[in-house]
């Protein structure tokens, strides 16, 4: 069992900056790829970002690709995301997910609770 708590979620202005964090507690975190996902009220949960187990590979949704930047921590159990140039479309709840690498929530087995984050125009 792997237990996710997410945090840095607030409420910015357009053009500001977060960054989200994750801790990971329970199985070895540092084997599993970790992946970011939000949903924006009345739409379906969409994939952010992720980061392979090792750290060197990472994806993006086009929608934040030269905005945000996943990045990882194993010897914290920690998971990043660094969110640059926020826009008022950015605003969702905030998911971390620990599984297989890739941008499907099927190859996710475990989800936080997520984060809210509210960007004002």
């Amino acid at each position: 069992q792997v237990q996710l708590v997410e945090s840095g979620g607030d409420l910015v202005q357009a053009g500001g900056s977060l960054r989200l964090s994750c801790a990971a507690s329970g199985r070895t975190f540092s084997t599993y790829a970790m992946g970011w996902f939000r949903q924006a009220p009345g739409k379906a949960r969409e994939f952010v970002a992720a980061i392979s187990w090792r750290g060197d590979s990472t994806i993006y949704a086009a929608s934040v690709q030269g905005r945000f930047t996943i990045s990882r921590e194993n010897a914290k159990n920690t998971v990043y995301l660094q969110m640059n140039s926020l826009k008022p479309e950015d605003t969702a709840v905030y998911y971390c997910a620990v599984g297989r690498y890739g941008s499907s929530e099927s190859k996710y087995d475990y989800w936080g609770q997520g984060t809210q984050v509210t960007i004002s125009s």
